[in-house]
């Protein structure tokens, strides 16, 4: 009874997370975008023809903002994507389109080496940095630059959803812990004092990127997103959230390679923030209530109450986000007791080993280094 009390209270907790995180996403999402003007220059980084790449970058194509350069870069001169990037170009002659194809490595992270070789051909003094599977609403440039607008800013990012690149289980699994577990997450983060910066979008000047040594001062670290925000931080400067909520792909049809994933985000995630994240387990409440069933039979009520609430409040965030995001995604109703297995056995696994697998290569995950504390001005 004392195991099946604690197990109960879990629960509570649990629930009592995912509905805070429901009530920020709506109060956020009530928020008007604004309608920033200043030309800027968004840097795309590529990496092969993924899953919805075309229909991604299509995205940014189509973006209503008045004056703005896209810079598109990838390291293989035989990349896949180079084709997509030819049809778009034809379709769009109106764009103006940077092409950077250059193969030279700067440290341990390939992202940011690409990046160091795309910012030469940046025009525009506002720089936006996007994942190339980042599907953007027509006025997400106009809304971040907006954004940067806002006194004290130095970085813009943006929250996002998942969106399937294919329909089954798998892709269902790895949306679901993106729209529902690390977006009302990071507003509840954000409402506690959190301010962290996203890799979906990254916005900022010319001029405080050069403050804090360039691109360079990322090169070796993979969560290059935080290091980004830290080091915009200490600058004095704040991180401010766009208004417009993106879709990230979920590319994924296999369980393994999700899993593996998955669980590079928990072991940078727990090597960035290690309290935040060993408390984080509390979030899985179907978890916690079916334990609490099988410690006391005569809780099985709390097991299905659990999942009838879970499942209401993501049905009431998927509504939300359909008239913002610019791919929403209709999740089953079954689906959460599978998700919340899912997130407890990465979450397990993560304190394994911080060890990560990223594109084909091991690479290790690593807290913010101390010695940036100290980083000057180049």
């Amino acid at each position: 009874m004392i195991v099946a009390g604690f197990l109960a209270a879990a629960v509570l907790v649990g629930l009592g997370q995912a509905l805070a995180g429901q009530v920020l996403l709506r109060r956020f999402l009530r928020g008007k975008p604004g309608r920033g003007s200043a030309p800027v220059s968004v840097l795309k980084p590529i990496g092969g023809d993924e899953p919805l790449l075309e229909a991604a970058l299509e995205t940014l194509f189509r973006q209503d903002h008045p004056a703005f350069q896209i810079v598109l870069g990838v390291q293989n001169p035989a990349d896949s994507a180079l084709t997509v990037i030819q049809r778009l170009r034809a379709r769009h002659p109106e764009r103006d389109v940077a092409l950077v194809i250059n193969p030279a490595r700067h440290g341990a992270n390939g992202k940011v080496a690409n990046l160091i070789n795309m910012l030469p051909a940046a025009k525009h003094p506002v720089l936006v940095i996007a994942d190339a599977d980042v599907h953007a609403s027509p006025g997400w440039l106009a809304d971040v630059v907006a954004a940067l607008d806002e006194p004290a800013t130095g970085i813009v990012t943006a929250l996002y959803t998942g969106l399937p690149a294919t329909r089954g289980l798998v892709g269902a699994l790895g949306a679901a812990g993106i729209t529902h577990g690390f977006l009302p997450g990071a507003l509840l983060s954000r409402a506690l004092g959190r301010r962290d910066c996203f890799g979906s979008t990254m916005a900022l000047r010319r001029a405080t990127l050069e403050a804090i040594g360039g691109f360079e001062a990322l090169a070796d670290h993979l969560a290059d997103d935080n290091l980004l925000g830290v080091l915009v931080k200490r600058q004095g400067l704040g991180i401010a959230l766009a208004r417009s909520v993106v879709a990230t792909t979920v590319t994924e049809t296999r369980l393994g390679p999700l899993f593996r994933h998955e669980l590079r985000w928990a072991r940078t995630i727990r090597r960035l923030e290690p309290t935040g994240h060993a408390a984080s387990v509390l979030q899985f409440p179907l978890f916690w209530a079916a334990l609490a069933a099988l410690a006391d039979p005569r809780l099985a009520w709390l097991f299905a109450a659990a999942w009838a609430i879970r499942a209401l409040l993501a049905r009431v965030a998927e509504r939300s986000l359909a008239a913002t995001s610019p791919s929403p995604v209709w999740l089953p109703l079954w689906l959460w007791p599978l998700r919340d297995l899912l997130s407890v056995v990465v979450w397990g696994a993560s304190f394994l080993s911080d060890t990560v697998s990223w594109r084909g290569a091991l690479l290790r995950a690593a807290p913010v280094p101390t010695e940036t504390m100290g980083h000057q001005p180049r």
